[in-house]
């Protein structure tokens, strides 16, 4: 396991998902959250500084485990280089966002078109991480 490989993807990763995030949820698509009912915190709140350290840097820990599993599991992926990395990132939304969030509009008061919202979201970003972990991780030269 090659650590300064593993810590160039995880930053590349923790990049990618914090400008994917700031262009879709705080730009693009912020319309999002105006559906009702509206169950998000004060935008004042989340603006926060100690809120928004926090979860800048509990992005690059999730970074630092998405790369460390991945380097763990990737002699069993299937494919090679990015592939394996796309690979891996279907795995990871199947079994983590599609699974989790599928089912939030029947327990939770969340509009449906949120909820399909994120998981359209989760599945571009974890195939673009993906891609980045197994271009470089995957890639031996």
């Amino acid at each position: 396991m090659n650590i300064k490989r593993i810590i160039l993807a995880a930053v590349g990763v923790w990049l990618a998902s914090t400008a994917f995030r700031l262009l879709t949820c705080g730009w693009l698509f912020n319309w999002i959250y105006q559906i009702q009912p509206i169950i998000w915190q004060d935008p004042a709140n989340m603006a926060a500084p100690l809120n928004l350290i926090l979860n800048y840097a509990l992005g690059l820990v999730i970074a630092f485990i998405f790369v460390f599993i991945f380097a763990q599991f990737a002699k069993v992926l299937p494919a090679k280089g990015v592939r394996k990395g796309i690979n891996y990132g279907l795995l990871v939304w199947l079994l983590g966002a599609f699974s989790g969030m599928v089912t939030m509009p029947f327990y939770m008061d969340i509009s449906p078109v949120v909820v399909l919202y994120w998981l359209i979201q989760a599945l571009i970003i974890s195939v673009i991480n993906g891609a980045i972990v197994g271009a470089i991780v995957a890639n031996k030269k």
